[in-house]
């Protein structure tokens, strides 16, 4: 009896952490992006599946990644970092790309984070990229033209 317990828990020191494993990677489309100077990998979520998943449970970004999401209109917009393991740098824009808002997030932060103005899509970036590329508000940027189209 001893044994077989003991035989019980080793395999569950050993199955456990492939359970407790988060996916890290992404079924999402990805189109490359120019923002300032550097250019970008964005995944594109449109459906609200996986604009309210967005970037949790990943354990991080790599610096030349982020995430795009798309609205159907202009419209005040407001995210959190529920699950997110890194703090963001979200780029507000309108429809014709104009930066409306550059905000900040912590992670981990339940805090909801607007847009100051209506925005059609919405970027995620690791914290400190917008500064970086020293961003600013009215900088416009060209809407790959998988997210402006993207499938329905």
């Amino acid at each position: 009896m001893k044994f077989l317990a003991a035989a019980l828990l080793a395999i569950l020191f050993i199955l456990a952490p492939a359970g407790c494993r988060q996916k890290s990677d992404s079924s999402l489309p990805v189109t490359p992006m120019q923002i300032g100077a550097e250019n970008f990998n964005l995944e594109i979520a449109t459906s609200f599946h996986d604009q309210e998943v967005g970037l949790m449970h990943r354990d991080h970004l790599d610096p030349d990644h982020g995430m795009i999401f798309v609205s159907k209109g202009e419209q005040p917009q407001t995210f959190w970092n529920h699950d997110v393991h890194f703090p963001l740098d979200l780029i507000f824009l309108d429809a014709g790309g104009a930066i409306v808002s550059l905000k900040h997030m912590a992670a981990f932060s339940e805090a909801n984070t607007a847009s100051d103005a209506p925005a059609k899509y919405v970027i995620e970036l690791n914290a400190g990229t917008t500064s970086r590329l020293q961003l600013k508000i009215g900088d416009r940027l060209a809407i790959p033209k998988p997210a402006l189209n993207p499938p329905s």
